[in-house]
């Protein structure tokens, strides 16, 4: 009969032998597709070319009753999918042709499906705010007190929706896995969702492209044109050892600003406004023209999303920037060539390093600091 310390030998010896698991129950390692929605073919091209791949087959188009129609033309079973699919343009119907994607990948049987959204739609609308009656407006906040308002005056936003928080449901009953995006508007919309949100930063980009292209960028001062960039602005000037200013604004309405009020010194000095997304440009354009009147010698304006909806860009023809520089979450082609200020700052790699990491399960927070080359 053989000792208890044979049969546990045996027992160590066969152990690896059965553990091993067959060749072919193993894992496999899914395919990649890149699919892109109809908002921004050319960032996704740039995307695939940087990744070595062919961009994955998809036919969009809308019926005489404008549904939106989306057929994928190659099988996804068990691959890990992208879909880029930029707010930018008719964003009502780019929104929904992105969950349609989605979930037209997410019943074919694809393994993982993530939305890759460079400028995230609703964003603005994350919260419900108070908003001042008119009468206030126009009387300004020193004699608010002294009206006498009538119930239906004051304006609270009370029954506003908050927008960002139904698209983040939108995209997850659609069936997205993941999200990467840039440059949220507000950091805590990545709360809204229950799937991972990676929200990559243009700061990296941003700092490169000073270093660049503003010889005197040792001695400049960079501006928030409103409060709520201070941090965004700090980061930046933090990293560049420079000093940084803020821009106080207070708003009547919507896309009109009131009053503003410059808080540092910019005298002598090129003053760089550091913003997320620009619409209708009025917010930078005055913010250009208080730094101009406190002595700044430039101005220079760099935006994450340059939506330039309205009369934004005749405002930016008009006003005192050396450029405007913006990045490619949003197609720029015809801006650029009705506006020559406006310069445009490439971050198809940032995106396509953040899909490549994201598919070999490699950690994205690389590029909170770096440019990948």
């Amino acid at each position: 009969m053989p000792s208890l310390s044979e049969s546990v030998r045996a027992k160590s010896l066969l152990g690896p032998k059965l553990e091993t698991p067959k060749p072919h129950l193993q894992k496999r390692m899914p395919n990649i597709k890149v699919f892109s929605g109809s908002s921004h073919p050319d960032l996704a091209q740039r995307i695939v070319d940087r990744l070595g791949i062919d961009l994955g087959k998809v036919v969009t188009k809308k019926f005489s009753n404008l549904e939106t129609c989306v057929e994928i033309g190659e099988s996804v079973r068990g691959e890990d999918v992208y879909i880029v699919q930029s707010g930018s343009g008719e964003i009502n119907d780019n929104l929904m042709e992105l969950l349609i994607m989605i979930n037209a990948c997410k019943i074919a049987s694809a393994s993982r499906v993530t939305a890759v959204i460079p400028c995230f739609p609703y964003a603005r609308q994350d919260k419900k705010d108070k908003i001042f009656s008119e009468a206030q407006g126009k009387a300004g906040n020193a004699g608010a007190s002294k009206i006498v308002m009538k119930n239906n005056e004051w304006k609270f936003r009370s029954r506003a929706p908050i927008s960002a928080k139904l698209v983040a449901n939108m995209l997850s009953v659609a069936g997205a896995d993941h999200i990467i995006t840039m440059d949220l508007h507000a950091s805590q919309i990545q709360g809204f969702f229950d799937i991972p949100v990676d929200n990559l930063y243009a700061e990296p980009a941003v700092l490169k492209w000073i270093k660049e292209n503003i010889a005197e960028w040792r001695n400049s001062i960079i501006v928030s044109p409103d409060a709520g960039g201070a941090k965004r602005v700090t980061s930046i000037a933090d990293r560049l050892n420079v000093e940084f200013a803020l821009i106080h604004k207070e708003r009547k309405k919507a896309n009109e600003v009131a009053s503003m009020v410059l808080v540092g010194d910019v005298k002598d000095r090129v003053a760089i406004l550091v913003d997320d997304m620009a619409d209708t440009c009025g917010t930078i354009c005055h913010a250009a023209e208080k730094v101009m009147e406190a002595g700044a010698t430039r101005v220079y304006a760099i935006l994450t999303h340059g939506i330039f909806s309205g009369p934004a860009i005749s405002r930016i023809n008009n006003a005192c920037f050396e450029a405007v520089v913006v990045t490619n979450t949003i197609p720029q082609e015809e801006h650029m060539k009705d506006c020559p200020k406006v310069r445009c700052i490439d971050v198809s790699m940032m995106f396509a390093e953040a899909v490549r990491r994201t598919h070999n399960g490699e950690s994205v927070s690389y590029l909170f600091s770096n440019v990948p080359y």
